[in-house]
């Protein structure tokens, strides 16, 4: 029940996240997908891995093993996905 519960989250999560960047620049676009991926695709994607991961290895050291790799990885790609939408220039129309 908590695997339906923490995925449908994270789907709606998602959904929203693509809602709000719609009409926004690539630079927006890098910002908010930035924080959605470090405050909820990161916590749960790792939640929902590790435990899936610990329940097929019948380990509960397996999840916390999982966790400590995935947890900073994923919040790491999200911040540079920040970083990238907090100092990137203005977007600029080329003509050819």
């Amino acid at each position: 029940m908590e695997y339906a519960a923490a995925g449908g989250i994270l789907l709606v999560s998602l959904l929203l996240a693509y809602q709000f960047g719609k009409g926004y620049s690539r630079k927006g676009k890098y910002i908010i997908w930035g924080v959605t991926t470090m405050f909820v695709i990161c916590p749960l994607f790792s939640w929902l891995v590790s435990m899936g991961y610990a329940h097929y290895e019948r380990n509960g050291w397996a999840a916390v093993a999982m966790l400590a790799i995935l947890y900073p990885s994923t919040f790491i790609i999200g911040l540079v996905l920040l970083l990238m939408g907090i100092f990137r220039k203005k977007d600029t129309v080329r003509r050819i």
